[in-house]
């Protein structure tokens, strides 16, 4: 392995672990500052006997430094033979780097000392397949038996994994399950399609998923080992908006007994709630429950959070009033989320009631949402409730209040209700609540309409303000 340039650097020092050993940080040092030419002199002058850890731990440390590192792996080789481990990690550090000839002249050092494993193989293919040579990875799958490493299936999946890892390498992987149907000796499992669907979903081939999971059946059969192949079909389903595809697949995978756990349930409502897909995500989770999988509350929320973004209320109270059966016990933002859409929707009665179950169960409202409520009832002809709400928020020391007291003083004026307005303004000066100065302008807009004594009180209040400004 012959050096094709010089490095050093001191800025990766500073970036070393706190739990790195003395005898690793001195050695690093060296392979940081000095040329390639000069360390192994520089390592000799040190008087360090490497253990095989410390080996190890420079080689992880070393990835940055290829041709560093091998001068340190001969250097150190002349003291301990290295473990399979050590030889493992140079692979990997020069594919990492792209120097594959190199890298095999290691492999081919690690058949004459009787180290090699498939983790080193899986190593190349990681490499070839992240430097997109997908033919050279699969060339080393094909001469692997040479080296005395069996081509079996669990090595084929390997490659399979590599493939799949890389844009662009799910169609090479396609290829090469071809070259598996027509091996006895590597024939695919259940794995081989998980790794292919999972690689499909990401890649979001709808149509060449369902035929692979229709093979996947016809080669490997109905097993509830294959469960993170069904996920990942089912996922690639319904991140493609065909919801009611995958349950239907659901069900025939429930008939024999195949049935997805609360992972892919979990997975796929997290892709329906970005999607905003309430319609689909009510039947994937009627089909989960169905079948006995009970969600937890997470799942819960995300529900009920999906149903009130799309402005389903009356699906977001069923799943309210079942989760409490199911085990799972609502909390604040089960509430909120709710009592947000019943604001929104200007659902003025049903609020109300919601805002009592929302103080008998100790769950309240977020200050935005109080707010937002006392504005709703002022405007939907039930202000007594607005005002019941700014009382209670006052008497339980909620905070904070400014947004829901300008919500108050706003509701207060267009109903020209100036001497309750004026009484509650000067209480929250008292207080020192922040009045927004857009308020005021409503306030005197209001006060000035109604003739002299009423623009009197304004002035006076706005005298208060303004000195409320500068403390």
């Amino acid at each position: 392995m012959e050096e094709v340039v010089a490095e050093n650097s001191t800025s990766q020092l500073n970036t070393l672990p706190d739990s790195i050993t003395p005898t690793a940080k001195i050695i690093l040092e060296i392979l940081f500052r000095e040329s390639p030419q000069q360390i192994g002199t520089a390592l000799a002058s040190t008087g360090i006997v490497p253990t095989p850890d410390v080996v190890i731990e420079v080689l992880n440390l070393s990835y940055d430094y290829p041709f560093s590192a091998v001068k340190f792996f001969r250097w150190a080789g002349l003291a301990h033979k290295h473990s399979p481990k050590a030889w493992n990690l140079m692979v990997d550090l020069l594919g990492r780097n792209r120097l594959f000839d190199a890298m095999w002249d290691a492999i081919r050092s690690m058949r004459h000392e009787n180290t090699l494993s498939l983790a080193t193989f899986v190593f190349a293919f990681a490499n070839y397949c992240a430097s997109r040579r997908f033919d050279d990875a699969v060339m080393t799958f094909q001469v692997m038996g040479k080296y005395g490493i069996s081509p079996d299936v669990v090595a084929a999946n390997s490659l399979l994994s590599a493939l799949c890892g890389q844009n662009g390498g799910v169609s090479e992987a396609l290829d090469f399950l071809e070259t598996m149907k027509a091996s006895p000796e590597f024939g695919p499992d259940g794995d081989s399609f998980a790794i292919l669907l999972e690689g499909l979903d990401k890649e979001g081939n709808v149509a060449r998923a369902k035929t692979m999971f229709g093979e996947m059946v016809e080669t490997v059969g109905w097993s509830p080992a294959n469960m993170s192949a069904y996920d990942a079909f089912l996922t690639t389903l319904v991140r493609a908006g065909q919801a009611e595809e995958a349950v239907n697949f659901l069900r025939v995978m429930n008939e024999n007994g195949c049935l997805p756990g609360l992972k892919f349930f979990s997975n796929a409502l997290d892709i329906l709630v970005k999607q905003k897909g309430a319609k689909n995500a009510i039947l994937v989770w009627d089909t989960m429950l169905g079948n006995g999988l009970l969600p937890n509350l997470e799942m819960y929320n995300s529900m009920i959070g999906l149903q009130c973004d799309c402005n389903e209320v009356d699906h977001a109270f069923r799943l309210l009033d079942e989760m409490v059966l199911n085990g799972a016990f609502p909390d604040s933002f089960t509430y909120n989320a709710i009592f947000k859409c019943l604001i929104k929707n200007n659902r003025v009665c049903e609020a109300g009631k919601f805002f009592v179950e929302m103080v008998k169960n100790e769950c309240l409202p977020t200050h935005f949402n109080f707010a937002a409520a006392i504005t709703m009832f002022f405007d939907g002809d039930d202000p007594e409730m607005g005002v019941e709400i700014w009382n209670f928020m006052v008497e339980n020391h909620v905070e904070p209040l400014d947004v829901a007291a300008n919500a108050l003083l706003l509701g207060l004026c267009k109903l020209d209700r100036l001497s309750e307005l004026k009484r509650n303004a000067d209480d929250m000066l008292d207080r020192r609540i922040s009045i927004y100065e857009s308020t005021m302008a409503s306030l005197k807009s209001v006060y000035y309409k109604d003739g002299r004594g009423a623009k009197d009180k304004y002035d006076g209040l706005a005298r208060r303000w303004k000195s409320s400004l500068a403390r």
